[in-house]
C-alpha cells in the first residue's frame, strides 16, 4: 500500500524539504552500508521518504528526526539484509550481525545521540549499549579496538562526504507511469496536490464580490445617517419656533426681548434723631461700662456658675505630655 502525502502549504512543504536534503545523504549511506545492495537502499530510502512526508505534517518539527530514522529502521531490507556485499575498506561490516551494525551506523553515520537511537532501536540504555560493544572491533586479543574503531567511522563519514550527486538527483525523480494513460507519480520532494481545494478556491474566487462593495456600503451608511442627523435638528428647530406649547423642561425663545425703565422709588428718608436723642445717645457713649455690654452674655454665663470656655489663642503641643512626665515634675518640687 503506498503512502499518499497529505496536502501542506508552502511553508510546511519548504520546511520538509529542507530536512529531507539534509537527512538524504547520511540516510542513504546508511542504508546502504547496513544492507550492503546500493539499489535496494535507493528503493528503500524512497519509500521511507514518501512514508515520512505523508505524516510530517502532522508531527512537530522536533519529532521529525526520530520518526525518520525509526521508519528507515524498521525496514526489512535493513532489519534482516540478504545477500549484502562489503568492500575491503568495510569488510568488518560484513561479519557483524544486523542489529549491532545498524546500531553503529546510526552512530557513526547517522550521527545520531544515545538517546535518539534508543527511541529507533527500541532499546533501552543497557541493551544499546550491549550493541555498541558487539559492533566495536577487537584486536588480536580480543580486546576493544579504538585504533580499528575510529578507522571505520572515519571510512564511514569518508563515504558520506563522497556520495556522487547523481546518486541523490535520483532519489528526487518521480516513479514512471504505470500506464500511458497515468500521470507519473509525484516524488517525495512534491507532496500531491489537493484538486478539491484548487477547484474550491477557484469557484469561491469567481463568486467572490468586488472589493470595492464593502468601502461602498460603509460611506453610503454614514452619509444617510448625516443626513438624518441634520434633518432631525432642522426639523426640531422649525417645532420648537410655531406657537405649539413647548415639552415640558424645555427652553425656547419668546421673542424679542423688551427693555422698560424703571419707576422712581418712593421710600422715606429716615427721620433725623430729636435732640433728646441725641443726649441719651452721648451719655451712653461716655458711660465707662458701654464696652462691657457687649461681653454681658459672658459675663451673665459665668455669674451663673457656667464653666469657663478652653483658651485656643495659645498654640499647643502636637503630642500632649505623658502623664509620667506630670509626676515626675511633681516629686521634683516636692
Amino acid at each position: 500500500m503506498t503512502a499518499v502525502p497529505a496536502p501542506v502549504s508552502s511553508t510546511a512543504a519548504g520546511a520538509l524539504s529542507a530536512f529531507l536534503r539534509g537527512v538524504e545523504r547520511r540516510a542513504l549511506v546508511v542504508a546502504e552500508l547496513q544492507c550492503g545492495d546500493a539499489a535496494r537502499a535507493e528503493q528503500t530510502l524512497v519509500a521511507v521518504m514518501r512514508a515520512f512526508a505523508a505524516v510530517a505534517s502532522d508531527l512537530p518539527m522536533a519529532q521529525w528526526p526520530t520518526r525518520f530514522w525509526t521508519l528507515l529502521a524498521q525496514r526489512q531490507a535493513l532489519r534482516e539484509p540478504v545477500g549484502g556485499q562489503w568492500g575491503p575498506p568495510l569488510a568488518a561490516l560484513g561479519e557483524m550481525g544486523s542489529l549491532p551494525r545498524l546500531a553503529l551506523l546510526l552512530r557513526v553515520g547517522g550521527s545520531l545521540d544515545e538517546g535518539i537511537a534508543m527511541r529507533v532501536l527500541d532499546q533501552d540504555e543497557a541493551s544499546y549499549q550491549h550493541l555498541l560493544a558487539d559492533a566495536c572491533p577487537r584486536d588480536a586479543h580480543g580486546q576493544p579496538d579504538a585504533s580499528a574503531w575510529r578507522q571505520l567511522a572515519e571510512q564511514v563519514q569518508a563515504r558520506i562526504r563522497d556520495l556522487p550527486a547523481k546518486r541523490l538527483q535520483q532519489l528526487q525523480q518521480p516513479a514512471a507511469p504505470a500506464a500511458n494513460n497515468e500521470s507519473p507519480t509525484a516524488g517525495w520532494r512534491a507532496p500531491q496536490r489537493d484538486e478539491r481545494a484548487a477547484a474550491s478556491g477557484k469557484r469561491r474566487r469567481s463568486n467572490a464580490k468586488p472589493r470595492w462593495r464593502g468601502p461602498l456600503i460603509l460611506l453610503v451608511t454614514v452619509a444617510v445617517l448625516l443626513a438624518a442627523a441634520l434633518g432631525w435638528r432642522y426639523w426640531q428647530g422649525h417645532s420648537f419656533g410655531s406657537d405649539a406649547p413647548l415639552p415640558e423642561g424645555v427652553v425656547g425663545e419668546a421673542g424679542p426681548v423688551t427693555v422698560e425703565a424703571l419707576p422712581p422709588s418712593k421710600v422715606n428718608a429716615t427721620p433725623d434723631a430729636t435732640p433728646a436723642q441725641a443726649t441719651d445717645d452721648a451719655t451712653m457713649l461716655a458711660d465707662r461700662d458701654y464696652p462691657l455690654v457687649a461681653d454681658a452674655d459672658l459675663y451673665a454665663w459665668t455669674a451663673a456658675g457656667g464653666p469657663l470656655p478652653v483658651d485656643e489663642s495659645q498654640s499647643k503641643p502636637s503630642r500632649p505630655e505623658p502623664a509620667s512626665a506630670t509626676l515626675e515634675t511633681a516629686a521634683a518640687d516636692e
